[in-house]
């Protein structure tokens, strides 16, 4: 990618996880847009990356972290998430995003609008606490339901 590099890997339109005439992107980027609500850590050995449980559903996801408005574009809190998943600093380099775009202000709609940005970031480094090694590549993979799944499928 160049200096500022952005690709439309998938677009869903109506996305049912969304409001009513929400559309869902999935972006490859090497710069995380604002507002960034999530960051997502990509961890990987070989082909497989590290996944943990979710809170609430306990389904296997990504190590995931709320971002606080403070931070516009993710990157201090992927930076503090990745030094508390390895003990120590990381790089983090963004792979891209899933854009929520929303119109108007649905009742219990938690994110932004019109946008918002769930953001992936790449680093390297053996994880301290519990976690499953699970296979991206495959298209099988209980993985792929994830609406970041393109991005690592796209990046390989």
């Amino acid at each position: 990618m160049d200096a500022r590099s952005e690709v439309l890997i998938q677009s869903t339109p109506d996305a049912q996880w969304l409001p009513p005439g929400g559309r869902a992107d999935v972006v490859r980027s090497n710069v995380a847009p604002g507002p960034t609500c999530l960051v997502r850590l990509l961890i990987c050995r070989g082909e497989t990356v590290f996944c943990v449980p979710r809170e609430g559903s306990g389904k296997l996801d990504l190590p995931t972290r709320k971002v606080p408005s403070s931070d516009q574009d993710g990157r201090a809190t992927a930076r503090q998430f990745a030094f508390d998943v390895f003990g120590r600093r990381a790089s983090v380099t963004p792979v891209g995003f899933v854009r929520n775009v929303v119109h108007g202000q649905p009742d219990g709609y938690e994110w932004p609008v019109p946008l918002a940005h769930f953001t992936l970031w790449a680093t390297d480094g053996e994880p301290l606490g519990a976690g499953t090694w699970v296979d991206a590549n495959d298209h099988a993979s209980l993985l792929s339901a994830r609406h970041w799944f393109p991005l690592v499928v796209a990046g390989n």
